[in-house]
């Protein structure tokens, strides 16, 4: 019972983000993107021609009418059809966010594991030569551009300069062995650029954590490092963690792959956006940022729900 009146709270709380980021995203498309009429009435139209396109489009409409069709195709996921490709929207969509979250969940893993070992290693022995070794190793992969970091892997792992094994673009889910081999590169750029910022944030987190009385207590009891920082620092520092985590997936899964799929041809729905922004296709924008904005609620309800399993004294309220 208490836990349905949450999930009730939570979606009327939610409600307000999704029509304030769907607002403005469709207010910027209306007014600021591209005008599809004369993409679709070809060389020399007539006034009939140009005039019936935009009632197909739409475009006759007053902007709260359609605004309101809008909600209504993400309510009942209708989100129509791609203006480039004439496909299904939902179909594309279908098609493409398993591909995203299969391409950047090992790094998104891997990065957030390396990133809580690392900063649990330099929390321990801070000020010293480790901790000073991992932060400028972290500021170095902060302060590098991510495409930079793309083209480098690119050439190291892919190119005659460098090894020479793995592609250079494409995509291929058939077996495990051709999903490691494509997913390969990606997976180790997107570590090497999350796992700055990762390290940094976790060090910051475990150095209070490290600070505390019951920690020097437990020094002073004779508790080894590995009891303490597994036991104590780590455990009492899950709800920044999760916190992390937690509200760095709808980035990860909509937009953190944008770049990647971009440049090594991956036909994810980072790609799919990326195509859509080009070519002005706004069944597929409206899609993928009405998409984001579901994404972030449900995020919050599980984020909440997630304090609850990590620290028994937090309350669902």
């Amino acid at each position: 019972m208490q836990l349905g009146l949450y999930l009730l709270r939570r979606i009327a709380t939610g409600i307000p983000l999704i029509l304030g980021v769907t607002f403005i995203s469709f207010l910027l498309m209306v007014y600021f993107g591209p005008d599809m009429t004369f993409e679709l009435v070809g060389k020399n139209p007539t006034a009939e021609q140009i005039a019936q396109v935009r009632i197909q489009l739409g475009y006759d409409q007053p902007f709260l009418v359609r605004y309101w069709h809008y909600l209504v195709e993400l309510a009942t996921l209708d989100l129509g059809r791609s203006i480039s490709t004439g496909e299904s929207v939902r179909s594309l969509l279908a098609e493409t966010v398993p591909v995203s979250m299969a391409l950047t969940l090992p790094g998104f893993v891997l990065g957030n594991l390396l990133g809580i070992a690392l900063a649990l290693l330099a929390a321990w022995f801070r000020g010293g030569w480790v901790d000073r070794g991992i932060m400028a190793f972290s500021v170095i992969g902060m302060s590098i551009s991510f495409l930079i970091i793309i083209i480098a892997f690119q050439v190291f792992f892919s190119s005659r300069y460098g090894i020479n094994y793995f592609p250079v673009r494409g995509w291929d889910m058939r077996s495990l062995g051709s999903y490691l081999y494509y997913v390969t590169v990606p997976t180790l750029a997107i570590v090497f650029v999350s796992l700055g910022y990762n390290t940094r944030f976790y060090r910051a987190v475990f150095v209070e954590e490290i600070g505390r009385d019951h920690i020097r207590t437990a020094r002073a009891f004779g508790a080894g490092p590995v009891a303490i920082l597994g036991k104590y620092v780590l455990k009492n520092s899950l709800i920044p963690i999760v916190t992390r985590i937690m509200f760095s997936i709808p980035s990860i899964v909509i937009a953190g792959s944008l770049l990647i799929e971009s440049y090594f041809g991956i036909p994810g729905v980072g790609k799919l956006a990326y195509d859509a922004v080009t070519t002005g296709d706004q069944p597929v924008l409206k899609a993928v940022v009405g998409a984001t904005a579901l994404l972030f609620v449900v995020v919050l309800i599980l984020n909440d729900m997630l304090y609850r399993a990590v620290d028994p004294r937090v309350a669902l309220k």
